[in-house]
């Protein structure tokens, strides 16, 4: 069994030869997917287990503010709750990460200290990714220039709508070559479909190999900023191509949601689908990660929930 990217080297030499390969993957039953990601939803998760997932979910959340009004004060405060998420309970796990503007990395990084939570950064043009190449590789090296441990970047939609997938790929595999730090060190790179755009389920599955292929840390699927985001069938469809290309290539690929997923309920039917599609290897922040803002705050009365039996007042958990 191949063990490393070199199996895909003949169909990534030119544009026909990667088309062939892509337009080859099976088909997707979008019936069938989205009937399998809807029954897995329906699974219920008992006291005990629910007290563990719900730690589980807040230490896979990359906790993100992506507004033009961000000031390094509101992200001073957002890396102050990824670190404590709620102050008055120690045991609470800290957040995967805090996700920012590649302007606000420096202040992200300042503000945690040395906290074991990794600062993600947006880059590529985000959210629309149209901007000229040299401007894209270097939003990304001034972000992990200031200190970014992750890139989250934008595939240029248009450009893989068209049928230019080797113009993609070869986008992502200059994205991760732009996260080297001098030392030969890098900072794990998200790769961002914008699954609501791509409009079909093969299309989705075809990104994910395209992705998967340029090198991708994480295959993630929206930047949460357009009308469809993470759904549980296109994050499904996602959890199968990096089984499978895990099986082929014994390489692992992280997975991440991100947009709508707001309440403790939907965090953990995410959660089963890893583990009934990918796997325990996944059931980890190292390879799956909630993009989410609001998700903690009810992830957190929950939690309060479950130990003391009564909901906390509005002003239990912050709003930012």
């Amino acid at each position: 069994m191949p063990t490393t990217l070199t199996a895909f080297a003949d169909v990534t030499t030119s544009d026909s030869a990667l088309r062939r390969f892509l337009h080859g993957l099976p088909g997707v039953d979008a019936v069938g997917l989205e009937a399998r990601a809807a029954a897995l939803g329906t699974r219920s998760i008992k006291t005990t287990a629910k007290a563990y997932a719900i730690d589980l979910a807040i230490s896979m959340i990359d906790l993100t503010t992506l507004e033009g009004a961000d000031t390094p004060g509101k992200v001073r405060a957002l890396s102050a709750k990824a670190v404590h998420p709620d102050p008055t309970d120690r045991t609470t796990p800290m957040t995967a990460a805090v996700c920012v503007y590649p302007d606000m990395v420096a202040t992200a990084k300042a503000a945690l200290n040395g906290a074991d939570v990794k600062v993600a950064s947006v880059a590529t043009a985000f959210p629309a990714g149209r901007a000229a190449l040299p401007v894209k590789l270097a939003d990304t090296a001034d972000a992990v220039a200031a200190g970014a441990d992750e890139i989250d970047m934008v595939i240029d939609r248009g450009a893989f709508l068209a049928g230019r997938y080797l113009d993609t790929y070869e986008l992502i595999k200059a994205v991760k070559e732009a996260c080297v730090r001098p030392d030969g060190s890098a900072a794990r790179l998200k790769v961002i479909f914008e699954t609501g755009e791509l409009s079909t389920y093969d299309n989705i599955r075809r990104a994910s190999w395209i992705g998967m292929m340029a090198g991708a840390d994480f295959i993630k699927t929206s930047t949460g900023k357009v009308g469809v985001n993470a759904t549980p069938a296109n994050t499904l469809l996602m959890l199968e191509a990096v089984r499978d290309f895990k099986q082929q290539t014994g390489i692992q690929i992280g997975v991440k949601p991100a947009g709508g997923i707001r309440t403790t309920k939907d965090a953990l039917k995410f959660l089963v689908l890893v583990n009934e599609t990918a796997g325990e290897d996944w059931l980890s922040s190292h390879w799956f990660r909630f993009g989410a803002s609001s998700l903690l705050n009810d992830l957190l009365m929950q939690r309060q929930k479950l130990s003391t039996g009564r909901y906390s007042g509005p002003d239990y958990v912050t709003v930012d």
